[in-house]
């Protein structure tokens, strides 16, 4: 996780200068390049079995992550007018949430002894060319990206990140509504990297139950953040309409206590299967109320955005994402630290996501 979030804070100034002086279909034509270099490595890795070089492509897959978010949400105000702004946001929460549900998915099939087995191939095998064959599909369909103009294209790219980073974190907080959502934002992902990261020790220690049901659990987190993106342009009306971000609010409070007030007796028997899980009692009320504190979630932090994007002078916008993306990963990171403290001084999970 650590090696993931830390290009973030390396290389996040360098790719907003970068989103806001160049085209931004190129630019995403050629993240999109580097992925599938990317994902031929992370096959080598894996076929070969070389978990350090596996730790050098997340590190990369970092950094290619960082390079893509200032041009997505840049390039949305560039071909949306304002009132379709909350929709197109709704679109890419939902589809980015959809896409962790269907990579959960096809990553616990690619890994099955009977897939193997029928293929006659080995798992690693089958992984990889998943790897590689989403990443070509994704570049095909990064080519059909309209183009769009450059915002500064006499931007001089100033490759210090340290100075950068605080230059353009002055740039978010010109507008006091942009740097309060930056903020709002980053407390959303706080609270959902604090819930979601103890999701597996959650499954094994207090449901007892396996990989399977982790899965399980994180796919209802992840449906409810898109439908809750989605419902958030139909509730919005079309507008930014910011009476959604309290709204989300209560709801992640109220299901974050309710999935406390909800943590079953100690189980004996040890659930391998979905079924066996669903047949225990509670198990629906705890699948409830991950969907709806993820739903909750997109009620909450697709407005947000959007008002950061309306909001930003145009020429900066791709480096208020950067700096976004900055003080994310700061609060992910201190959502990792605070979990660690509390659970080594003897809190349990649960009691984990009630003081959360």
């Amino acid at each position: 996780a650590g090696l993931f979030i830390l290009p973030f804070f390396l290389f996040s100034a360098t790719a907003g200068q970068l989103a806001d002086k160049y085209e931004k279909s190129m630019l995403i034509r050629r993240v999109k390049t580097l992925e599938i270099v990317l994902m031929i490595l992370a096959a080598t890795a894996l076929v070969s079995e070389s978990y350090s070089l596996l730790l050098v492509v997340l590190f990369l897959m970092g950094c290619q992550s960082t390079m893509f978010g200032p041009v997505k949400y840049a390039y949305l105000p560039q071909k949306l007018s304002d009132d379709e702004l909350i929709g197109g946001n709704a679109l890419v929460e939902s589809g980015t949430y959809v896409a962790i549900i269907l990579g959960l998915i096809v990553g616990g099939i690619a890994v099955t002894d009977n897939l193997s087995n029928g293929l006659e191939l080995d798992k690693q095998t089958i992984l990889g060319t998943c790897l590689v064959g989403v990443a070509i599909v994704v570049y095909l369909t990064s080519r059909q990206v309209p183009l769009t103009k450059a915002v500064d294209p006499d931007l001089k790219i100033n490759w210090n990140a340290w100075k950068e980073t605080w230059h353009i974190v002055q740039f978010a907080r010109e507008e006091r509504s942009v740097f309060l959502s930056i903020l709002g934002i980053s407390w959303f992902w706080f609270f959902g990297s604090a819930m979601t990261i103890q999701i597996p020790a959650y499954t094994l220690d207090v449901l007892n139950g396996n990989e399977t049901i982790t899965t399980l659990l994180l796919a209802a987190f992840a449906v409810g953040v898109g439908i809750g993106s989605l419902f958030c342009e139909r509730m919005s009306g079309h507008r930014i309409e910011l009476g959604l971000v309290p709204f989300g609010s209560i709801g992640l409070s109220l299901f974050s206590i309710d999935l406390y007030m909800a943590q079953p007796e100690s189980y004996g028997a040890h659930a391998n299967s979905i079924g066996e899980f669903l047949m225990r009692p509670g198990s629906l009320r705890i699948l409830a109320d991950l969907a709806l504190i993820g739903a909750f979630g997109g009620f909450y932090s697709v407005p947000l955005y959007a008002l950061i994007q309306k909001r930003s002078k145009r020429q900066h916008l791709s480096r208020i994402i950067a700096a976004n993306n900055i003080i994310n990963s700061l609060l992910m990171v201190s959502a990792a630290i605070l979990s660690m403290v509390l659970l080594q001084s003897g809190f349990s999970i649960p009691e984990l996501f009630l003081i959360i």
